[in-house]
């Protein structure tokens, strides 16, 4: 089964593989719950907390400047996919049209199907993280987050959430799905933030 799937990387990707990490010979899919089922037509992007509330429909994402994404992708059940390819909008290119209120320190991000993750807004707004739409020059799939989901490359994949449909932000943390559950209110691969803490 781990031949098939699965394989352990070689020695030269030890500064691309985190540690206790193997590599996904496939794009492996996990989710919580069923997979929603969302028409780019009715997709919608809520921005509200303290920020100027605002609803942004797929048309308007899409008006944002596009960018290519090549990124490791390593998920916390111990595999990594190396240089997935993707098309979507960069969060510092997202960032400009929201109105930011005062002492914003984190964001909570919610998605269709009620799923929800913390970052703090310093692992949100980087250069390498975006909204992704298209995975390998196809629409992104439904199982693997479409119409619109959020990457995160530098920590583990339950913070890129599936499915987005909001970004809430915060003066203070508030845990999200996963990690009310015992996962890591961070979760850096490198540092193996898995669970707890």
């Amino acid at each position: 089964m781990a031949g098939t799937f699965f394989e352990k990387p070689d020695p030269d990707l030890g500064d691309r593989v985190p540690p206790g990490q193997h590599l996904a010979k496939r794009f492996p899919v996990l989710s919580c719950s069923e997979t929603p089922q969302i028409q780019t037509e009715n997709w919608q992007l809520k921005v509200w907390g303290l920020a100027t509330a605002h609803t942004f429909t797929w048309d308007d994402i899409l008006a944002l400047p596009q960018s290519q994404f090549t990124a490791d992708f390593h998920c916390v059940t111990r595999w990594s996919k190396l240089d997935v390819s993707w098309t979507g909008i960069k969060i510092t290119d997202f960032m400009p049209q929201i109105e930011l209120g005062a002492n914003v320190s984190h964001v909570l991000i919610h998605c269709y199907g009620d799923y929800t993750t913390n970052l703090t807004l310093e692992d949100f707004v980087r250069e390498e993280n975006f909204l992704a739409h298209t995975l390998s020059g196809e629409p992104l799939p439904a199982d693997h987050g479409g119409p619109m989901r959020l990457v995160v490359p530098h920590l583990y994949a339950w913070k890129s959430a599936k499915w987005i449909n909001g970004v809430e932000f915060l003066d203070h943390e508030e845990l999200g799905f996963w990690e009310k559950n015992g996962y890591h209110r961070r979760g850096e691969p490198w540092a193996q933030e898995r669970y707890g803490g």
